[in-house]
């Protein structure tokens, strides 16, 4: 038992333990400063020690302090370098998208100034090729502005656990005990994919049930619906909110810096000859004059190729992951569903599958604008049936949850049809089984009272 330096009352007793580590005491008292009482010796459950010095503030006047003055001071600064480091990470991690940012707009100097202007010398060339280009240049910048700045869809409220389960489930040191609450907490939400174990997947970072497809990212330290991976080059996570806004960023750049090239490539060959010429006099008439804007056209034609390459590689890859219907994260881990792990368990058909992304209505297909299906914390199925244990609940997030920021898009009438069917198909399967037990039952019994009698 130990007492305050002050008052002759227990601090910590087993009437009153220490709740944490970081709890520190203070006492409103009349005076002018602090006192720093002696050390205490608090110890855990473990049997280990730890020290704190209990500090006492005393409420003044002069400071204008109606409580206890700075309680945390020691421990916020210890916390001070934690959220300096935290800053700089952040500030760092915009650095990939003003590093894009800078080229497109070098490239956009360059080929406009550069090249249309100062080194085409056809009047109708020069329309065209600003046309096309500025079209490709809009359609680009917007799906990539969209990328960036669309805030990932969350769980919603449906998916944390009730507050008196909440303390039970962080009070419990059983793992089994703990799965318990989670299941009584999951019987009333449409999950159906489970982790490797067979357990309910519950993030502790973030105290929430994940919903299907649903991923915690390191990087925003945030539970991110449908996630794919987090993209450096966009400083953000790519999930159901903006899977459809990078499809988009990557066929636009892509078009981008496929038809930069094409255009640019007859006038590098210029220059590049050109380059290999001692001075312009000694070019014939039919070639362009040595100026500064050769640099800027052969530098282009580069940057155009190289990210071409790259792009086209990331762009076919998660052209196969959508008509699979599979995220990053489901490529190289397949999900678990009640009935074992499945890689194509959300798979619908390769039209169904582009659907789900880019909606029913093709007509949007190009415009980064949200059409996706769906909400984002159901998914339909084709190979895994509805588990019974499971209630089958329309989620409708209120106007205050992070997913009532993705517009819902509804299921298609084929999506519909399918989840119907296999519901129906289930519970069929279901009845009959149960119908079986039953006569099994009845037949048991009767056998029993044969053998009694």
């Amino acid at each position: 038992m130990f007492l305050s330096s002050h008052e002759k009352r227990p601090l910590f007793s087993k009437q009153n333990p220490p709740r944490r580590w970081f709890t520190i005491l203070s006492n409103r008292r009349g005076g002018s400063s602090w006192t720093r009482p002696p050390l205490c010796i608090v110890r855990s459950s473990n049997g280990t020690d730890r020290r704190w010095r209990v500090w006492t503030a005393r409420s003044t006047s002069r400071l204008g302090a109606t409580g206890p003055a700075n309680p945390m001071r020691d421990r916020g600064r210890k916390m001070a370098p934690t959220h300096v480091l935290r800053c700089c990470q952040r500030g760092l991690a915009w650095i990939p998208v003003i590093f894009i940012a800078l080229v497109v707009c070098w490239s956009y100097y360059a080929y406009v100034v550069e090249l249309c202007i100062f080194t085409i010398p056809s009047i109708g060339e020069k329309i065209v090729y600003l046309i096309f280009f500025h079209l490709s240049f809009i359609m680009f910048v917007w799906s990539y502005w969209k990328t960036i700045f669309t805030k990932p869809a969350n769980p919603s409220k449906e998916f944390c656990l009730p507050k008196a389960e909440k303390e039970r489930y962080e009070k419990e040191e059983r793992p089994e005990t703990q799965q318990e609450i989670l299941w009584r907490a999951a019987t009333s939400l449409p999950l159906y994919t489970r982790t490797g174990a067979g357990a309910i997947r519950y993030c502790d970072r973030c105290q929430v049930i994940k919903p299907d497809r649903c991923h915690h990212c390191s990087a925003c330290d945030m539970c991110v619906l449908k996630m794919d991976h987090h993209c450096p080059w966009v400083n953000n996570c790519v999930g159901f909110s903006n899977y459809k806004f990078f499809i988009l960023f990557l066929a636009y750049s892509l078009v981008y810096c496929l038809f930069i090239a094409a255009t640019v490539l007859q006038y590098f060959i210029k220059f590049w000859t050109l380059c290999r010429r001692k001075s312009a006099e000694n070019c014939p008439k039919n070639e362009l004059p040595d100026t500064h804007a050769k640099f800027h056209v052969l530098f282009l034609f580069f940057v155009a190729a190289m990210f071409c390459i790259s792009i086209l590689s990331l762009f076919s890859y998660h052209l196969w992951l959508v008509g699979k219907n599979r995220s990053t994260i489901e490529a190289f881990r397949a999900p678990v569903f009640r009935t074992g792990s499945d890689k194509n368990g959300f798979s619908l058909g390769f039209r169904k599958n582009i659907a789900q992304v880019f909606g029913d209505q093709k007509k949007y297909w190009l415009l980064p604008v949200f059409t996706s299906q769906g909400d984002g914390l159901t998914f339909p199925t084709r190979l895994v049936n509805a588990d019974v244990e499971q209630a089958t609940v329309t989620l409708q997030p209120e106007p205050n949850k992070s997913a009532a920021d993705v517009p819902v898009s509804p299921l298609s009438e084929s999506q519909n049809r399918l989840l119907s069917n296999d519901q129906h198909a289930n519970n069929t399967g279901d009845h009959l089984a149960n119908n079986a037990l039953k006569s099994a039952e009845s037949d048991t019994i009767t056998i029993s009272v044969e053998s009694e009698s």
